[in-house]
């Protein structure tokens, strides 16, 4: 079978080939609660870029050649023998951190802080392939009416948006407001899952007008035009200058995170999901002010089907845009150019 996989590093991103067309032995079922899913549709994100530049090295700890796509969605083609809630044939997504399901922060259903998590496609070979072989615990039946290619992103864009929008929304008050920075292939499913979770304002901040304007269309309150100071004003302005009760920074990148922690107001929030920039506060600034900064990664496996039941009754809609599988590098150049509207989708 074919696979898309890495070979070497591309810091610059000079391309045009970042990752080779390789034939691939089959996976097998090797474990009883095993299953294999034949692919439907595995997205592309940023994640892919900054492993394909090298970001990852230290804690992908992989050898190279190896399979990227942590986005992955299907049907079960084979089950190991131990396996219940699946049959041949079934659609799923997969959730792509894989859990050992049985230390502490799994038991109580917090399986994205599992001490021994894994992801598919960044510590170990993942669905830009045809055929991938996960755990039975990590795929969740797709509702009826979701294709396995518009589902895809939903595991990994769609659930970290949502793991982030539902932590921030159980602290604010009716008289807060919520900044979301950032409405690409994570932002415009965040800015659907907070209208739908809270009544608070909503504030989308980016420097794209497209952007902002699918943004508006989706829900948002007010719009903000982001990269410099001057956002963190107009947030303040927004506000009655008390700043935002919860930040979500989906960018994480250059000065974004000393923005985000700006607009946000005494008691709050800064969520932090976008990752690559520094963030410098001294400790008297959130002793005095109280504020709270949490970091997020994944989702968890509940969540997940909680976000595919919103998908199901239309509250929540992903953008994509579909690549044939020998087009993948082509999607990955499109991405890092900024020209993917919502999230790319391989679809074998």
């Amino acid at each position: 079978m074919k696979a898309a996989r890495i070979h070497k590093f591309d810091p610059d991103l000079t391309g045009p080939r970042f990752l080779e067309l390789d034939e691939v032995p089959e996976p097998t079922i090797e474990e009883p609660d095993d299953v294999l899913v034949r692919i439907g549709g595995a997205g592309v994100c940023r994640t892919d870029i900054h492993i394909i530049q090298g970001a990852w090295t230290e804690a992908q700890q992989v050898d190279l050649p190896y399979t990227l796509g942590h986005e992955n969605a299907g049907w079960i083609a084979a089950t190991g023998a131990g396996v219940r809630n699946v049959v041949e044939g079934d659609a799923v997504v997969v959730l792509p951190g894989m859990g050992d399901g049985t230390c502490p922060a799994c038991r109580r259903g917090l399986d994205n802080q599992c001490e021994q998590l894994a992801w598919q496609g960044i510590q170990f070979d993942g669905g830009f392939t045809e055929l991938l072989r996960t755990k039975a615990r990590n795929v969740v039946p797709l509702p009826e009416g979701i294709e396995p290619k518009a589902a895809a992103p939903y595991a990994d864009a769609g659930l970290t948006s949502y793991h982030a929008a539902k932590r921030a929304t159980r602290d604010l008050e009716p008289d807060d407001a919520v900044v979301i920075i950032g409405v690409g292939g994570l932002g415009h499913v965040g800015v659907q899952v907070l209208r739908a979770l809270t009544p608070s304002p909503i504030i989308a901040v980016d420097t794209s007008d497209q952007a902002l304007g699918l943004a508006r269309e989706l829900g948002a309150d007010h719009t903000v035009t982001g990269g410099s100071l001057a956002a963190v004003d107009e947030v303040r302005e927004l506000t009655g200058g008390r700043g935002a009760g919860a930040v979500i920074d989906l960018v994480g990148e250059g000065d974004v995170p000393q923005h985000a922690f700006a607009m946000t107001a005494t008691g709050g929030q800064y969520l932090v999901v976008g990752y690559g920039g520094t963030l410098s506060v001294p400790a008297l600034d959130i002793m005095g002010s109280e504020r709270r900064i949490i970091g997020n990664v994944g989702g968890t496996y509940q969540e997940l089907r909680e976000l595919l039941t919103l998908a199901q009754r239309g509250v929540v809609r992903l953008l994509t845009t579909d690549y044939p599988f020998d087009q993948v590098n082509e999607a990955i150049g499109d991405l890092a150019a900024g020209k993917v509207r919502g999230r790319a989708v391989i679809v074998p």
